[in-house]
């Protein structure tokens, strides 16, 4: 995998997608919390640590752990309690966080069955997983093969993965439709120009020119908040609660 965490921690705060995905999910988090701040939060492989202090701090204590050295390093430097673990095996005591998220992370995890029934183990009774993963096949291209993805999930294929652990599906939704025309012609040409070039770096971080991150930002905000009462018909990310 060629990857680099650099890129991500630079677009995290900015990037059009990633503004997209917290309007998605920032409201789900809150309807989980639900008034409390007391909760007990597991972010499962918690890449730069920016979730944790975005997403999760406000509404309790949280946890994260990743196998990646430099996302461990990036993490502890946002003061947060951290451990070096993978998805398959996970060291912590059953039953013991409201809430677990996982973003990102299990479509390149080898075996997405473990890692959903360990996620399942650590949760207590009426506990809450919010995931987001990879979705549809036809989207793949340089990014998947950069990230090591190993699958791409319908709603089908994602609802069986959760209920496969015990888990109860709340919410599922595809993410990101406003973007599939683009992304669907960009991975296109990429899988088309394969025989000639190999994929390097991930172009598809690098923050666009302000006018079009802010045209971008604008379009994926107003379809979360378009999502909320009309799911949307496909996407390039599958949201699981």
């Amino acid at each position: 995998m060629g990857y680099d965490l650099g890129l991500t921690a630079l677009a995290e705060p900015t990037h059009f997608w990633f503004r997209g995905f917290r309007a998605h999910v920032v409201p789900v988090i809150r309807g989980i919390a639900a008034g409390r701040h007391d909760l007990r939060m597991i972010d499962c492989g918690c890449g730069t640590g920016y979730n944790l202090t975005t997403l999760l701090q406000p509404y309790g204590q949280a946890f994260g752990f990743d196998m990646e050295p430099d996302a461990l390093q990036r993490a502890r430097s946002r003061g947060r309690p951290l451990v070096r673990a993978d998805m398959e095996h996970m060291p912590f005591t059953s039953g013991s966080f409201d809430l677990a998220t996982s973003f990102d992370v299990v479509h390149s995890v080898a075996d997405d069955r473990a890692a959903l029934g360990e996620i399942s183990r650590l949760l207590k009774p009426g506990g809450h997983l919010v995931m987001n993963v990879t979705a549809l096949d036809l989207l793949r291209g340089d990014h998947s093969d950069v990230w090591g993805e190993q699958r791409r999930y319908t709603r089908e294929s994602g609802a069986r993965l959760v209920e496969g652990a015990g888990l109860e599906v709340v919410r599922i939704a595809y993410l990101f439709a406003s973007l599939v025309p683009m992304i669907l012609a960009l991975r296109t040409a990429q899988r088309m120009l394969r025989p000639f070039r190999a994929p390097s770096g991930d172009s598809e971080l690098a923050v666009p020119a302000a006018p079009v991150n802010a045209i971008l930002s604008g379009m994926v905000r107003g379809e979360a908040a378009l999502a909320r009462r009309l799911p949307m018909p496909f996407g390039s990310s599958l949201l699981v609660v």
